[in-house]
């Protein structure tokens, strides 16, 4: 990749939170619809109708194990008065050749097993003596250990009314329905309807495929000694695990030193893999924040709009962001700052709904409500910055967790929804309805 100037929009503009959310969400684009098989497409979100082609289920068949009998040789019969009818075979799930059943017959059939011909209904084998002559039955003994039960005689105590037991051809979907719209998220329940009808692949967008890297000298790996001046490397793990849990294949880079050339090499390694890009650290204005000298410099010269945008946002926390797009794909990339509760809230306003937008949903956004303040005292806010702090949201009530520090790892853990302060406002006092952010 050649280099290419970084994005501008002017040192001095301060963006709003919607207005940034706004140039990431015209800028992405849903990733172009592949055919999948199945299992591969779980996750993924339809884009088109599918149509059931055969009815479900394809024949009636029985919700019971048990007799398939005429409606009228079984009037009336009870314990002291039973029906004594003829057993003619037995009846079992994917047999092809059907008995019929007459007048003063029954057919032993097993869950799932087609209705054969002439029979009106079931009787559970529990109506029944089960052919052994011996009172009401607790089951079927199996056909290897007894295959008598399959002939001789049966006595039913009780009367069934038409179609009893009977789960009717198409009662599920009918052939010519909709099975499921365009639009639809490939969940375990939508992948068996699809099974069930016949449908072996299907056209969806696929999941997109997210790098998380971070980035800092002082950043050293869960499970490894720390020295002088060294932090775990958290963000990486939290954003890597927030993508996946907004429909992402996610990869986590390890930790990448505070070297431009360094970043900008492993930056390029891994855009052969990336529908998008997510850094986190180096993105504010000291000595060392390197994002933003590597990604001045990764793009393509020759190609207009590539390139890295580095804005001030008028929020807290998550004041300084990036974004762009990088590589010969145009591949987009946001840079996130590195305190981990700026990072975090940062993905969940602008990456997340960036990755809904990838799939190719209609609503990408956490769903928002309004809520009652609790808290031991009022809410303070910086003028002029939308602040999201932390809180635990119930039953229409929304309390505080921990400070506004964006150090705070342990107070984010215990939360569940973000509280949104607007610009306008400096002070909320408890009590006070405020916006929230459901984040679970």
């Amino acid at each position: 990749m050649s280099s290419a100037a970084p994005r501008t929009t002017g040192q001095d503009h301060l963006w709003s939170v919607d207005e940034h959310l706004e140039d990431i969400l015209t800028t992405v684009r849903p990733l172009e619809p592949i055919e999948l098989q199945l299992l591969d497409a779980q996750g993924c979100v339809l884009v088109e109708d599918v149509t059931v082609p055969v009815s479900l289920p394809p024949f009636d068949n029985s919700s019971m194990d048990g007799y398939a009998v005429r409606v009228s040789d079984v009037a009336g019969a009870s314990e002291e008065f039973p029906a004594v009818l003829a057993v003619v075979g037995d009846v079992a799930a994917g047999q092809a050749d059907l008995l019929h059943v007459g007048p003063g017959q029954a057919a032993r059939i097993m869950t799932g097993a087609p209705l054969p011909p002439g029979a009106e209904t079931v009787v559970p084998v529990e109506w029944t003596d089960g052919g052994l002559g011996e009172g009401p039955a607790t089951g079927m003994r199996a056909r290897a250990l007894a295959p008598e039960g399959a002939e001789g005689h049966v006595h039913v105590y009780r009367p069934a009314e038409a179609r009893a037991h009977v789960r009717a051809k198409g009662s599920d979907v009918k052939s010519g329905d909709r099975a499921l719209e365009a639009g639809t998220v490939l969940g375990p329940p939508q992948i068996a309807l699809l099974a069930a009808i016949g449908r072996g692949t299907v056209r969806v967008r696929p999941r997109p495929r997210v790098v998380v890297m971070s980035t800092g000298s002082e950043l050293v790996q869960p499970d490894e000694k720390l020295g002088s001046g060294q932090i775990y490397d958290s963000n990486s793990f939290a954003l890597t695990a927030a993508a996946r849990d907004a429909g992402a294949i996610a990869y986590r880079v390890g930790a990448v030193a505070d070297d431009a050339e360094t970043l900008r090499s492993t930056i390029e390694d891994q855009l052969v893999r990336a529908d998008l890009m997510v850094t986190t650290g180096g993105v504010s204005v000291g000595a060392y924040d390197v994002v933003k000298e590597a990604l001045s410099y990764v793009g393509d010269q020759d190609e207009p709009g590539s390139g890295i945008d580095f804005r001030k946002l008028a929020m807290q926390p998550g004041k300084p962001q990036g974004f762009g797009s990088i590589g010969p794909d145009h591949t987009p990339l946001l840079a996130l700052p590195g305190n981990p509760v700026s990072s975090y809230v940062s993905f969940e306003l602008f990456v997340r709904p960036a990755i809904r937008t990838l799939m190719g949903l209609d609503d990408v956004h956490r769903p928002r409500t309004r809520a009652t303040l609790t808290a031991g005292k009022a809410l303070t806010s910086p003028k002029g910055r939308r602040q999201f702090l932390r809180g635990t949201y119930a039953d229409g009530s929304v309390t505080p967790v921990g400070g506004a520090g964006s150090h705070l790892v342990a107070a984010l853990a215990h939360a569940d929804a973000l509280i949104v302060v607007p610009e306008d406002v400096e002070s909320v006092e408890p009590g006070t309805e405020v916006e929230v952010v459901l984040l679970g």
